[in-house]
């Protein structure tokens, strides 16, 4: 019986040693270079997108009052027409397809509580008068 009296106290004390133990530190912060990949059709919409709202002078600042801030740009003209009818299979798919103010939305990923950091495209009744609205997630840094 001793000998498993025995297990039993060093099984407890080592137990209560790695549970005290102190937390391992933290890994180092990894600076290499993120890795990329060639961009899609699809990221070749929100770079044309992009560039006609920043030419446009078509963004804004938001935060979503959970500590997010976001620039929204907005394009309309041929790179929100191109990107609004590439969205309707996909919208339609994943369905994130929804009515506002007289318009149809489709959006790149299903709205989830509300529309901040949601990228969509909106049409009018006619299907036409496109305008996509892009987030970018910017980071304190825009506060300053």
């Amino acid at each position: 019986m001793k000998p498993l009296a025995a297990l039993a106290l060093l099984s407890t004390l080592t137990s209560a040693a790695c549970a005290t133990a102190p937390d391992a530190l933290p890994a180092p912060p990894n600076y290499a270079a993120v890795p990329t990949q060639d961009p899609t059709p699809n990221a070749r919409l929100y770079a044309a997108c992009l560039e006609q709202a920043a030419a446009a002078g078509a963004y804004r600042r938001t935060d979503d009052g959970r500590g997010a801030e976001f620039l929204l740009f907005t394009c309309t003209g041929a790179p929100a027409a191109a990107f609004a009818t590439a969205l309707i299979l996909w919208s339609d798919r994943i369905g994130s397809v929804f009515q506002r103010d007289g318009r149809t939305f489709r959006s790149t990923a299903k709205v989830q509580g509300d529309l901040f950091g949601v990228d969509a495209c909106s049409t009018d009744a006619a299907g036409t008068d496109p305008v996509c609205i892009l987030s970018f997630n910017a980071g304190d840094f825009l506060d300053q």
